[in-house]
């Protein structure tokens, strides 16, 4: 799986294989257009996923389609083996989660259509009369897609599958918002930078979609509200269905579960020793106080977050370019951005095929927060910049000429997140996070996604509670995580009910981070003295995107 300079520059003759999975990812951005818009891609910009009955039919046939084909193919080399391999995988899971019927109660708090529908709108070009087209024609077809939504719903009231009333009942707190002709959409339009002559359509379109929220709203409290289900839990059987989509592994998860309270131990114990470090004889507690209140760490507004943002980022690539890793002219331009929304999400979007647009990293900042802590955020601009997301899928999208287009955008939650927390531990090795205040914000990360390892877990798999007295519930999973991270109580609010709603998601970082230590550790006992630290980070970066089974077989039989 080594890839020479030489190699990369000369463009790969696609294979049979490769246009199986590139008629896949086309067939799939045909049943879920928003997918043009994640990636930057041709064709129409105001299309929404057919969420409604009819739309499980078609997403069926394109599965067994493709796996049909791709069962007949033989692979030609290393990068078709790998291709066929991860992609069979995710095919035969898709068609799982499908038969599973998850889409009849597929609702929550973060994740779920009730909020992709709208956040599409984040990311859609603004500025072409073109663009603003999109935009209304967009906005204009909302209320069907909300309303196919709403036939699925019913259908699975219908099946006695039902989401949990706790997430029902958190979105309808969410669809507030639009209460009183107010609300994003109306946001959008009034900020409208677009053509006179599409102002009509644009009004015209901001009603239309607020009030098919308006009317979800009701359909959720009069319908789906007195028809959810009391219990949080998924179980086993469709939470182990759930891990291995976001790991793209299948892990044991009743060791992982006992592995994740150890990590916890391990982080709570590294940094109370930090915290001696920062000020003699203080808790982790007294340490982060101190901080808190140490100016030269603050940033004041979103305009000098952004900067701090983007002159950290710069530098990251500056220096990781010329020692530890092959960093490509274009991988080097990393937009730092704050997001329209004020969600609190901190994410990162990849370039496009021909990196006319950058990847950028997003800073959705609630509403009145105007502090920032550089101690608490140094290792989230690796997370998502460099060495984190940002090169490891521009890395994929810069490979072109090797990878067929479904690699270059494929993965897992395992994968990405798991490579970017791997990515901050790196960064601590390599001295980044010298300063003991730097590597507290650090570790305060990685013991909430070891959290979350225990809790998601132990919540949907019926586990005991850690003090062996009855299983986990909301009140226990609440009072676990308010004692293990160091954020205010609605946010660890926000993230308690995000792990309920959206099951074997959280887990996938922490999980993700301790397999690829693994497979670096594997590499390095099966290589020996030839082990390069560099070749295996850009062996690992230049496979693209792929489910961690696949990965770990990939490096180990390279």
């Amino acid at each position: 799986m080594r890839m020479t300079e030489q190699e990369r520059s000369e463009a790969r003759t696609p294979t049979e294989i490769d246009r199986i999975a590139e008629e896949s990812l086309e067939a799939e951005t045909a049943l879920s257009p928003e997918l043009r818009v994640y990636l930057g891609i041709d064709g129409d910009k105001s299309e929404y996923t057919d969420y409604s009955p009819a739309g499980v039919e078609p997403r069926k046939a394109m599965l067994a389609k493709s796996i049909a084909a791709l069962e007949a193919e033989e692979p030609l080399d290393d990068i078709d083996w790998v291709t066929k391999t991860d992609l069979l995988r995710e095919l035969r899971l898709q068609q799982e989660i499908v038969d599973s019927n998850w889409h009849q109660r597929e609702l929550n708090n973060l994740e779920s259509p009730a909020q992709s529908t709208r956040e599409i709108f984040d990311l859609m070009p603004n500025e072409t009369e073109d663009d603003w087209a999109a935009i209304a024609a967009r906005l204009a077809n909302l209320p069907a897609a909300l309303a196919g939504w709403q036939e699925t719903l019913a259908e699975g009231i219908a099946a006695s599958n039902t989401p949990a009333r706790r997430q029902v009942e958190i979105v309808l707190e969410q669809l507030q918002q639009f209460e009183g002709g107010k609300g994003r959409f109306h946001e959008l339009v009034a900020d409208a930078s677009a053509p006179e002559s599409l102002a009509a359509d644009l009004r015209a379109g901001a009603e239309a979609a607020t009030e098919a929220q308006l009317a979800l709203s009701r359909f959720l409290q009069s319908e789906l509200l007195p028809a959810a289900r009391e219990e949080d839990a998924v179980g086993r059987d469709l939470y182990s269905m759930f891990s291995r989509q976001f790991l793209g592994a299948a892990v044991d998860l009743d060791e992982t579960y006992e592995w994740g309270i150890e990590e916890l131990e391990r982080m709570k114990t590294e940094q109370e020793r930090i915290a001696g470090e920062i000020l003699p004889g203080a808790s982790v507690q007294e340490a982060i106080a101190h901080l808190d209140k140490d100016e030269s760490r603050k940033l004041h507004g979103t305009d000098a977050l952004r900067e701090w943002m983007q002159s950290t980022s710069d530098q990251a690539i500056e220096e990781l370019g010329k020692t530890h890793f092959d960093i490509a002219a274009p991988i080097r331009d990393l937009e730092c951005m704050i997001a329209p929304s004020q969600t609190g999400a901190i994410y990162y979007t990849p370039p496009t095929d021909d990196f006319s647009r950058a990847g950028r990293m997003w800073w959705s900042v609630p509403e009145g927060i105007t502090e920032f802590d550089t101690w608490r955020e140094l290792t989230t601009v690796y997370h998502e910049g460099v060495p984190g997301h940002h090169l490891q899928l521009a890395q994929a999208v810069y490979n072109k000429d090797q990878l067929n287009a479904w690699r270059r955008i494929a993965g897992t939650s395992g994968h990405a997140e798991g490579w970017a927390l791997y990515a901050e531990r790196l960064m601590e090795s390599l001295g980044y996070l010298d300063d003991p205040a730097d590597r507290l914000g650090m570790l305060d990360g990685q013991r909430m996604r070891a959290a979350r390892v225990v809790l998601d877990i132990g919540v949907h798999l019926g586990k005991k509670r850690l003090d062996g007295t009855g299983k986990w519930d909301f009140d226990y999973a609440f009072d676990f995580m308010k004692q293990n991270v160091n954020m205010n109580e609605p946010f660890v609010r926000f993230e308690t009910n995000r792990y309920f709603g959206w099951p074997g998601q959280a887990p996938s970082y922490k999980i993700g981070q301790r397999i690829f230590e693994q497979i670096r550790d594997d590499a390095a006992k099966q290589e020996g003295e030839a082990f390069s630290l560099k070749d295996f980070h850009m062996r690992v970066l230049n496979i693209g995107g792929v489910g961690l089974d696949t990965l770990r077989e990939a490096v180990l039989r390279s």
